[in-house]
């Protein structure tokens, strides 16, 4: 069963900021609410953190209690996610591993993925964000590409042939992504192999999987599906999906045969 996810702290303190300035002007929540054209359940439900409060809100707010800007102050706080928040725990785990094994059905994984394609996955998120959403996260899985330079980490990455024709983004897009695949073809900490269409295991096909290695031998397992991800830590429920993906990469081609595979498909664009 998942947790509902929490509102972002930061509205709920810029709510209970809201609250306190207009207590302490004398100005109702009435008042506020007649002010900036809102019903008293919109302006109760922001000043709760329940709904992020708006900048129309705030700017009326921050000139009926003469609060001088420090109202308007939290807007910058207020601005979307960098990253979804269910991934940051993720995020901070692959930065310390010495080795992450990728798994990936559908999609070529993230530190795989040109600028253009990982633009056209996060341009149909749904539900929809908006652009400086999509920037934000851009930069960010871009940015998490700079770890493949690091000799000392080993990247596996198991990718099902599936992904390899799924058009995101249309032909240019796919040869410009089939061509980064092969950059890593003679690399010694990336390995890229594919799974051919035929020999997937069903299991396989239930979403991503992702194993990480620290130094310290602790080992995680990152699963994504429709909307839902988790890390786990448990060491059983670990082991369980370590082995699942040992069995998953041990349909694949070895990397020269992937290589192979995905120069044919690239020549077939």
């Amino acid at each position: 069963m998942s947790t509902p996810k929490e509102n972002p702290m930061s509205w709920k303190y810029c709510g209970d900021q809201l609250k306190r300035w207009r207590a302490q002007a004398g100005v109702s929540r009435e008042q506020l609410s007649a002010a900036a054209c809102y019903d008293i359940e919109s302006v109760r439900s922001m000043e709760a953190g329940r709904r992020k409060p708006s900048l129309k809100l705030l700017q009326v707010a921050d000139e009926l209690c003469d609060a001088k800007g420090m109202l308007l102050g939290a807007l910058p706080y207020l601005a979307p996610e960098i990253k979804p928040a269910r991934s940051d725990a993720f995020f901070d785990v692959e930065k310390d591993a010495v080795a992450c094994y990728f798994y990936e059905a559908l999609y070529i994984p993230g530190l795989l993925q040109t600028e253009a394609y990982a633009r056209t996955i996060l341009s149909h998120h749904m539900p929809p964000v908006n652009s400086a959403t999509i920037e934000e996260r851009l930069a960010v899985r871009l940015g998490r590409q700079e770890r493949l330079k690091l000799p000392e980490v080993l990247f596996s990455f198991t990718i099902y042939e599936a992904a390899l024709h799924t058009a995101i983004g249309g032909r240019e897009i796919m040869k410009e992504q089939l061509q980064r695949l092969l950059e890593d073809e003679h690399s010694r900490n990336i390995r890229t192999q594919i799974i051919p269409i035929g020999r997937a295991i069903p299991s396989s096909l239930a979403g991503s999987l992702i194993i990480l290695e620290t130094i310290d031998n602790e080992q995680y397992a990152y699963v994504e599906t429709h909307g839902t991800n988790a890390l786990h830590s448990q060491p059983r429920l670990v082991g369980e999906l370590s082995r699942r993906h040992a069995i998953i990469r041990a349909q694949a081609l070895n990397v020269q045969e992937s290589a192979q595979l995905i120069r044919k498909t690239l020549e077939q664009l």
